[in-house]
């Protein structure tokens, strides 16, 4: 959404009325027969999926072993305050660290790639953090996670509030998650976010005009495993554990398709929608049958197949139908346009 100058909204409405329903869930999740964790569940996959299409929808960069830095942000959290200081702002903040530089170094052997050989590369780098977390035992706890990871309060130094409720987790989440989506909507209307989407048109081009196109393609890596690390340790505090599982291909392969079944390549709110959706799909299928996964899969493949913009892209092309098409303009008689 553009404002008539050409600039961005500071805040636009999607983003309002996201955090306002968000904001108001604990009135009524309930009563529609649905419980407070899963909008905590499904806040953070949005998290996850927003920093995940600054790659893929913004930058046309495919990664599908991107759950390795969800788990990499769970484990560096449940580690850090399990053997080092179980603050919970020196916590959050050593696994946003860990996971950005995990991400900044992975990008520098793969940055100079493109095409589904940048894709293969990052599932082959995503499998040996799986595979280290399913090994090191004496580090990640192996195949049974770490244990025993604590909602630890947030201390403001004057006031502390407690973490302990699935409540009190989600406002903490809530406000976590205002301030990077606000943050990722900026970058997105900056020069930078203008670079990506650069790079994402024609990467040939891009480095014709001036750009370092091997630079920003690690800066977006390097940005988008940072909030996936934050992500994960939200997930590893509503958890109260990290597993090896949170890190493994399927995990990766769940958020671009929360991406593309939600438009994410066409629209900013796409990865939201798709969030929605697929945590929604799996709790809903998943009460009626084991095989949810194979419904949500028929219904991913149809969307691919019949409609690849993704539910925003539909709601893009029924709003260009319905929008009224603008007056004629008129000619003096003898005169020309």
């Amino acid at each position: 959404m553009q404002l008539a100058s050409g600039r961005a909204p500071l805040f636009p409405p999607p983003m309002l009325i996201t955090l306002a329903i968000l904001l108001s869930t604990p009135l009524w999740v309930t009563h529609v027969g649905l419980y407070q964790y899963l909008a905590l569940e499904i806040m953070i996959w949005i998290l996850f999926a927003m920093g995940y299409n600054l790659l893929l929808g913004f930058t046309g960069l495919p990664s599908f072993g991107h759950g390795a830095f969800f788990g990499v942000g769970a484990y560096a959290f449940g580690l850090l305050q399990l053997r080092v200081w179980p603050n919970l702002w020196f916590d959050l903040l050593g696994a946003v660290l860990v996971a950005t530089a995990v991400g900044a170094l992975v990008a520098l052997f793969i940055s100079h790639r493109r095409g589904i050989y940048y894709a293969l590369l990052t599932i082959a780098f995503g499998q040996v953090f799986w595979f280290v977390a399913n090994k090191w035992h004496t580090v990640t706890g192996g195949e049974d996670g770490l244990l025993n990871i604590k909602r630890l309060p947030a201390d403001f130094g004057f006031v502390s509030f407690s973490l302990a409720s699935n409540d009190a987790l989600f406002f903490f989440g809530l406000a976590v998650f205002a301030i990077v989506l606000f943050g990722l909507w900026r970058l997105i209307h900056s020069p930078l976010g203008r670079i990506f989407s650069a790079i994402k048109q024609n990467e040939t081009r891009a480095a014709f005009v001036g750009y370092n196109v091997w630079l920003y393609k690690w800066l977006a890596f390097t940005l988008s495993t940072a909030v996936a690390g934050l992500a994960g340790a939200l997930f590893a505090m509503a958890q109260q554990s990290a597993y090896p599982n949170v890190m493994s291909l399927h995990n990766s392969g769940f958020v671009v398709m929360m991406v593309l079944i939600g438009g994410g390549l066409v629209s900013f709110w796409g990865p939201l929608i798709g969030a929605v959706f697929f945590i929604l799909a799996r709790d809903l299928l998943g009460a009626y049958t084991e095989t949810w996964l194979l419904w949500y899969g028929l219904i991913f493949m149809a969307m691919v197949l019949y409609k690849p913009e993704g539910v925003a892209g539909a709601w893009q092309a029924w709003r260009a139908r319905v929008k009224p098409a603008p007056a004629p303009v008129a000619v003096p008689a003898g005169g020309a346009l």
